[in-house]
């Protein structure tokens, strides 16, 4: 008997062991259950009968100087199907499907696949997207037909831009994230932030069957700010409207005095709008062929040409090395070290002046004063016309090259010859500058400061004086009169009334011998002036053209601008 009593309390203590360790784990279980997961369950029950759908908030115009939109938003229209939980669609919501179909000229009741959707979310209390984007008049009949048991429309807003591809680089495009769209280029990307306002919050409640039963607006919606640029869309439509579309190239149109960017145009362009929807894998390859996203006025780098005469010539007479009142006997070429550089007139220019070879573009008189100035005397008077330097546009941008001895010798790892100097007398060696950076440096020469390039009216006017002699400034800005009045810019001269300077260059791409193997191998043509009309502020243009060979057809789209900027001036004042 003892040894039973031993075995059954034994086997008791077991039992009772099980017991303690089940309920012990059971209300650890519980414990974490209430207390460490309390709330995450807490929140997947909530999830269970509460919805938050986002608000979407307007996004904030993009206006040009005159208040004139450039980018916002139209209203949207979408139909929905709305479920009111009848398990199979009634002979009355089959004819209101009947209806619909008529209304927007679409196949609704022998689309298999969208008839199920409709049952699924007829049966679930849920909303089903039927069409996007109806048009006024559909809109309009289907108000005036349907009640709101089953036939919904709702509006949403998609940004519009209502000049499509004008003045693009500027504004940029949106592309979607998630559910949501940002600004991924241009003046969208860059005040993203103030752009897009802030998103609304509504809560929803919803029983079992998915059926709303009611709302509550948790955060209401704000409008994005709108932003003013200095362009002027009048004028953008002008440069956008006589650049050949075929070329590619930029206009530039700044407020000399307050840096104001009036038009900026590169091409090729895009419009934005292609991106508010998705996009096939074979168009976007397509566009990126073309290059069309690289803004040119301010991301792409050139050789000035002639343009550099310029600077050249700033530098030659601060420097003594020659007099407003120096004459130069151009016979068609020069010779330096055992190598003949020509002049592009053959048989030369004859006898002239300074501002007679700027005029004519001579190029051996700038080819004599690469012999007598340094590659850095020339990189010196460079920067301080702001070449080789950034604006301060608000955009990225590049800042092109201007080389010196230690730049030679740090990126090709030998020094600078000679020779090389006399190639960038004339703007050409290893001289890059972006288009922005001559608008600048032409108006520098009128205002006689460097001035930041501004695209919104808010920005503040920031100058800084240029380091170059009076009497330098006004001898450039006699010859480029002469330009005009005579020399390679004249052609441009037939418009009246309108004081034009200007300033021609055809800037080579390649060995001369090869221009004959394709266009790519042909020269950039660039044409800049300065120009007032009445008592209107001064503005800078330049044209730059991708491999037109010559001047002729950038100097052609300036005097086109001009003669329609004349015209938009004078019905302007009436």
């Amino acid at each position: 008997m003892t040894v039973l009593k031993t075995i059954a309390w034994y086997k008791l203590k077991i039992i009772i062991f099980f017991f303690s360790f089940s309920f012990l784990i059971i209300f650890l279980r519980l414990l974490q259950l209430q207390i460490q997961l309390g709330d995450l369950f807490l929140h997947k029950s909530t999830k269970n009968f509460e919805r938050i759908e986002t608000i979407n908030s307007p996004r904030g115009n993009i206006l040009d100087c005159n208040g004139i939109l450039l980018a916002t938003n139209r209203p949207v229209h979408n139909v929905f199907w709305k479920g009111t939980g009848n398990r199979q669609l009634t002979p009355k919501q089959k004819k209101n499907l009947q209806h619909l179909e008529k209304i927007i000229n679409k196949p609704l009741l022998d689309n298999k696949k969208l008839i199920l959707q409709i049952k699924k979310s007829e049966q679930r209390y849920q909303k089903k997207l039927i069409l996007s984007d109806i048009s006024f008049e559909q809109l309009s009949q289907l108000e005036e037909k349907f009640t709101k048991q089953n036939i919904i429309i709702e509006t949403a807003f998609k940004r519009f831009y209502p000049y499509e591809s004008y003045a693009s680089h500027i504004l940029g495009y949106l592309g979607r994230i998630n559910f949501d769209f940002i600004g991924k280029t241009g003046l969208e990307e860059i005040f993203e932030n103030n752009l897009k306002g802030k998103h609304g919050a509504l809560l929803s409640t919803i029983n079992s069957l998915g059926r709303k039963l009611n709302e509550t607006t948790l955060d209401q919606a704000l409008s994005g700010a709108n932003i003013k640029t200095t362009i002027n869309i009048k004028l953008q439509t002008i440069v956008e409207t006589i650049f050949p579309k075929e070329e590619t190239g930029t206009c530039i149109i700044m407020d000399t005095n307050t840096g104001g960017i009036l038009t900026m145009l590169s091409r090729p362009n895009f419009n934005p709008s292609i991106f508010l929807a998705p996009i096939s894998h074979k168009s976007w390859q397509s566009l990126q062929n073309q290059k069309p996203f690289l803004n040119r006025a301010i991301n792409a780098s050139y050789p000035p040409g002639s343009i550099f005469k310029l600077v050249v010539t700033s530098a030659a007479l601060e420097k003594g090395i020659i007099t407003p009142e120096t004459i130069w006997d151009c016979k068609g070429y020069i010779t330096f070290a055992g190598r003949r550089y020509h002049c592009h007139e053959q048989h030369g220019h004859g006898k002239l002046t300074v501002s007679e070879a700027l005029e004519q573009s001579c190029n051996p008189l700038f080819y004599d004063i690469g012999t007598k100035l340094s590659i850095d005397t020339l990189a010196d008077y460079a920067h301080r016309f702001g070449l080789g330097e950034k604006t301060n546009i608000i955009f990225s941008e590049k800042t092109g090259l201007i080389p010196t001895n230690k730049w030679k010798m740090e990126t090709k790892g030998e020094r600078w010859w000679p020779g090389e100097t006399l190639s960038a007398a004339v703007g050409q060696s290893f001289l890059l500058v972006t288009p922005m950076q001559i608008a600048r440096m032409i108006a520098s020469i009128f205002s006689g400061a460097l001035i930041n390039p501004r695209i919104l009216e808010s920005e503040p006017i920031i100058k800084k004086p240029l380091d170059i002699k009076e009497e330098t400034l006004e001898f450039l800005r006699q010859s480029m009169k002469k330009v005009v009045a005579q020399g390679t810019g004249k052609r441009i001269g037939v418009v009246k009334d309108i004081e034009i300077y200007a300033k021609t260059s055809t800037a080579q791409t390649s060995a001369l011998h090869k221009r004959n193997k394709g266009r790519r191998y042909k020269e950039h043509g660039w044409i800049v002036t300065h120009f007032q009309y009445k008592n209107y502020n001064p503005m800078t243009m330049v044209v730059l053209v991708e491999h037109a060979g010559s001047s002729r057809l950038p100097t052609s789209i300036a005097k086109n601008f001009l003669i329609q900027y004349k015209k938009y001036v004078d019905t302007k004042s009436v």
